[in-house]
Parts: C-alpha cells; structure tokens; sequence
C-alpha cells in the first residue's frame, strides 16, 4: 500500500481510488501542472485532498462556489483534517485572522473565491504562507472560449507568479477540446498534461419528449417513475408556479433559486437531501456541489443555452450508479424563446453604452470621478427610473464587467450589523421593556464586542439559540430599538454591488473589443445551436452526441435513449416473420451455398436475427455447413 493509498484508508475508509483518481495525485504529488477532466461525481475532492495532505505545507482551493466551500471545510474538519474558507461577507478582521492561520496554524487548507485572490491583503499574507499546491476548480471558468467565464479567474496566473515552482491542478466536469487547450495556456502550465476520465454514464438514460403539454407530461413521468428528482427551469417565478402545481397533485416538492434567503436555501436543500421532500424544482442555481446520489430522475422543462450547463445538470441523476434518467421536455416554441437569449445576452452595443450612461445618472457620477467607488445596485429600481428591462441590463452589466469599465458583483451576502448609540451606563433604561428584551440585550453584549463604538457584524439565528427565542422575535425587537433611536441596525440582505475599476468615461469612447463582444457572441451562438440540434435530431445516439462535444470518440451506441430505443422498435418493424425468413435463406441457398458474411449482405435484417434462425436450421437438419460455408442439405 502505498502513501496516498493509505491517506485514503485512513481518512476515508476507502481501500482503492476509482478510475483516473490515484493517476492524477501521482502527477500532481510529482509536481507536475494537471489538468484533470471529471464528470459530476467522479470523486474530483480526493484527487487534491489526498496529495495535500501527503506532504507539507498548505493546499489553496479556488472555487466560485461559497455553499461548496463551507461544506467542503466542514467535511474535513469532521475528518480531524485542519481547513478555513475565505469569501465574500467575511468582516476585514475575519479575513486577517483566517490568514495568519494559514501562516501560524499549520493548516493544510484554505478554500478561496477568486475574487479574494486580487485583494492587497491576501497577496501581502501569501508571500509568508508555505504553499504546496493550488488547486483550480471549475477550471473552465478561466475559459473565454467556455461557457462560463468569469473574469477574476484570470488573476490565477497572477498568483503562479508569486509562488514560482508551485504545481496547479485544474478540475472540471464540463470542457471542449479548445477549453482544455485554453484552461492550461492561461494557468501557464510548464507543459500540456491531461487526464481524462471517460465522460459516459452507462445507466443514465437521456430522453428527449417532444410536448406541446409539457406539465401533463411531467406529472405522467412522475407518476411512473419512482424516486427523488430535480426539475429545472428557467426562471424564478415558474419554480414556484412548478412546485405548487405538483403539490396539488400530492406530490411534495420544493422549490429553490438564488433569491432566496440563506436559511431558507439550506432548509429546503436539507429537506429534500433527507427524502423528506421528493422534487426540487429548481434554476441553475441549485446543484453546484449538490451530492445526493440517488436521484432518479433530472427533467428539464426549458432549454439550457449549452450542452455544457446541460451535461453537468443532468450527470446530477444517478450518482449511485443505478439506473436514472435525464429528460428534455420539449415543444416547437422552445426553439424561438432560446435564440431570443442571444439578444438578452448580447444586447446591441449602443445599448449596452446607454445602460452605462444611465448607471451615472442613476449614482449622479461626475466625468472622471468614480475609480474605486464601491455602491449599491437594486436593479429592479434602476430599471424603473430609466424604462429598462432587468435581463438585458443583467447582460449588459457582465459585458461592461468583462471590458473593465466596472465591476458588477451579482447578488452578495451581507451580514447584519448593528450599533449601540447610547452609552453603555444608559442601558438601565431598557429593563422595563420586557424580560426578552433583556435576555436579547444580554446576549448581544456577551456575544460581541465593540457594539458601542464601531458597527458589528451579528448572527440572529446564534443570538436565537442563546435566548431561547425565535429569529423572528430577535429581529422584530432589533427593530424595535432602532425605531427608538437605541441602536442602528442593518439587517442581512442579498444586494448587489457595482465596484468602478477606473474612473467615468464619456458613453462613445466605451470599447468594446471583438474578444469581448463578437467573437463571444458567436460562440454562444454555436452553443445554442448546439443545443437545439441535440434536442431535434431523432436518429442519432443522445449519449454519443453528447460525447462527441465534448470531444470523446465513442464507437457504440448507448441502447437506452429515446433515439435508440425508437431505432430498435423501427428495425424490429421492419423485420420479416421467422417463416418468411427461413424461406428466404432457403431460396438463396439453393441458387448457391453462401458464408454466413454473404447471406447477411443478401438480407436487410440484423445480424443476431440471422443467426438464431441459422442456428434453428441447423439444428432442424435443414442446412449443414462445410468448411465454414452453409448449402442445402442434400
């Protein structure tokens, strides 16, 4: 048993790695730069946890994903294995603290967003840490040629730099031959190294039902197959519309998407994991990270605009390795609603320039003011102060984050905070407001300090447990304080921010280059009709078709999607009754004895059906065979 082997036994109870795991630790812990390309549940955590912990130092995870990293840094605790996360709504001095760990604490993990990598403070702290490997995440993010990239990947490199002889190992579940040549010319690989695992999945059935009643059908596919599913849509208000619909039909479901509160989230999510909910109806939001092995069934009742995003959403079916399916609903319309996408993704360039020029009116930015100035976004006011829609400026937004004219966040965690602003010695007053106001005073004071001379950051559901009282309670009598001018209080909300990278510039001199605008929309374009063809072809394998985007060569069809399966029936049709047929192979016989290879080609019929109906004639005594060629029995 060999070091890694026995990491793995120790850790996590497991004798032997699956597929490619223990190949990529190998080059990985001989320092190499490895790219590993993974299908969703391929067991992508053990091929970096492993190799870190076999040597010294400290292993960086970049990953876009937050929910993914808490979960991540609790499993390994629970393993006894020393790890820390750093993200966004993290307070300064939290930040600070998890860094000096990682310096002092001999930590063997720090998870991190990317955007965290370009902040001073991180590289100032990197140059003390004792790194031993950086892994990227979801590496086809750094990608312009992929489906998802993010800019703040681009930093990655930037941080290579800083720790020269540092091996990467880059994962990913979804990646085109031209992505994975990209991924490792960005992160500067000292040489190209691949491992692919083979990106079929042998008991997932992929199925594509076209449906002018897509809600019928769904309940219909429900009904008839058992076990726990995800349906996803395309937008908010339809999961809802979803989830009560099936609840009327007695099936309980759920539904979740980035809107909702965190609590919530993790609620429903944890409800649905334990069976207690059988269908979360869903956007794009839910599943990154998402591990519960035995769902039945991924349905999609819209189009996702890439194979990729499909890939990975449907590979969420059938992590157990029983049998599962992933199922397109699709009718006539869906083509039109996905090319209107390419317009809400791309607006025109004007457009994008007049949405720029409206955000200074709208924040009052004066030419060349505004470098470094962080602000507030609520799109939905925005929108309707300037007669905008909120998906096109969402677009519009990310091109204009894409150019460097700023930084558009999307939606951010903030914690509540709060402040007292009275005085310490005035707090007597608050004693005839009830005995769970005094119990919530209490806590907050020996829960927190500083509370009367800088605004801190607080935790309801903790103070909750500390008093005994509801979340609701705790912020009802939050705001009741502040009502009274006790304390200021900020409660938690989700809002999104625009950071200005550089200072206003006039509407006209925006450029937008062909790498940021045309040349991207074009590949969404290619992706799009990618797409569709993948839900419109009828004669070819859905496996191999998704195989061959990804650039796997497969030379067999999966038998178990709709194409295959209407192809079996269609060829058992066509196929002539076992009478016809023996006199058939008679007839050719007795012009002239033939091999088995010649009968096939005089016979439009599979093969495995000439040969039972040779073998039954043969043992009927009606043909002999003679050296391998079959004749008439005399």
């Amino acid at each position: 048993m060999n070091k890694y082997q026995e990491i793995l036994k120790q850790y996590w109870g497991y004798d032997s790695f699956r597929d490619l795991q223990e190949e990529i630790i190998t080059s990985i812990g001989e320092g190499k730069d490895t790219l590993g390309l993974m299908p969703t549940g391929g067991g992508k955590s053990i091929t970096f946890q492993v190799p870190a912990l076999a040597q010294s130092g400290l292993c960086i995870v970049i990953t876009p994903l937050i929910a993914l990293m808490k979960d991540q840094v609790q499993n390994l605790r629970k393993r006894g294995i020393k790890a820390l996360a750093i993200y966004s709504g993290m307070t300064r001095q939290e930040i600070v603290t998890a860094l000096e760990n990682c310096i002092f604490g001999d930590y063997k993990f720090l998870y991190i967003s990317p955007e965290r990598l370009d902040t001073e403070i991180f590289r100032i702290k990197l140059r003390s840490m004792k790194v031993s490997m950086i892994t990227v995440d979801e590496s086809h993010c750094i990608s312009q040629w992929g489906y998802d990239f993010r800019p703040a990947y681009l930093k990655i490199a930037e941080i290579r730099e800083l720790l020269p002889g540092v091996p990467v190992l880059a994962l990913t579940a979804t990646a085109t031959p031209e992505v994975v040549k990209d991924i490792q010319s960005r992160l500067n690989f000292r040489e190209e190294n691949v491992f692919r695992m083979s990106f079929e999945r042998k008991n997932l059935a992929y199925i594509v039902r076209k449906t002018d009643n897509k809600t019928g059908e769904l309940l219909h596919i429900l009904k008839r197959i058992d076990g726990s599913a995800i349906i996803y849509v395309r937008n908010r208000r339809r999961t809802k519309e979803i989830t009560e619909l099936l609840m009327q039909e007695g099936i309980t479901a759920d539904f979740y998407h980035a809107g909702l509160d965190n609590a919530v989230k993790d609620l429903r999510q944890k409800r649905w994991q334990s069976g207690e909910v059988r269908v979360m109806v869903a956007t794009n939001a839910f599943g990154m990270g998402i591990d519960k092995p035995d769902v039945r069934i991924v349905l999609h009742l819209d189009l996702p605009d890439s194979p990729e995003a499909y890939f990975q959403e449907a590979g969420r079916a059938g992590r157990d390795g029983e049998k599962a399916y992933a199922v397109i609903l699709y009718a006539k319309s869906d083509k039109t609603t996905l090319h209107k996408r390419i317009p809400d993704t791309f607006p025109e360039k004007d457009y994008i320039k007049d949405v720029y020029e409206h955000l200074q009116y709208y924040y009052q930015m004066a030419m060349g003011d505004g470098l470094e100035c962080v602000r507030e976004f609520n799109i939905e006011d925005f929108c309707r102060k300037f007669k905008h829609f909120p998906v096109p400026v969402d677009s519009a937004l990310k091109i204009l984050t894409q150019a460097g004219y700023l930084e558009y966040t999307g939606e951010q965690d903030n914690t509540s905070r709060l402040l007292f602003t009275i005085r310490r010695d005035e707090l007597y007053r608050l004693r005839e407001m009830g005995e769970d106001m005094d119990k919530l005073i209490q806590a907050v004071l020996r829960s927190y300090t500083g509370v009367f001379t800088d605004y801190t950051y607080i935790n309801e559901d903790s103070l909750a447990v500390r008093t005994g009282l509801t979340r609701r309670q705790i912020y009802e009598l939050l705001v009741h304080l502040a009502k009274l001018h006790i304390v200021n209080y900020i409660p938690h909300k989700k809002t999104p921010y625009i950071i200005y990278t550089r200072e206003r510039v006039e509407a006209q001199r925006i450029h937008l280059s062909p790498e940021i605008y045309e040349e991207r929309k074009a590949r969404y374009e290619t992706r799009i009709n990618a797409m569709l063809e993948y839900v419109t072809n009828d004669t070819l394998c859905r496996s191999r078709m998704l195989l061959d985007y990804f650039g796997e060569k497969n030379e067999h069809n999966c038998g178990q999607c709709d194409t295959c399966i209407g192809l079996r029936k269609q060829t058992a049709t066509c196929q002539p009754d076992r009478e016809e047929l023996y006199e058939k192979i008679h007839k050719i016989l007795s012009g002239a004895p033939q091999t088995p290879a010649g009968l096939l080609e005089q016979l439009p019929i599979e093969k495995e059906l000439l040969t039972e109906a040779l073998h039954r004639l043969l043992d009927e005594g009606k043909i002999i065979v003679v050296d391998g060629i079959l004749q008439i029995k005399k």
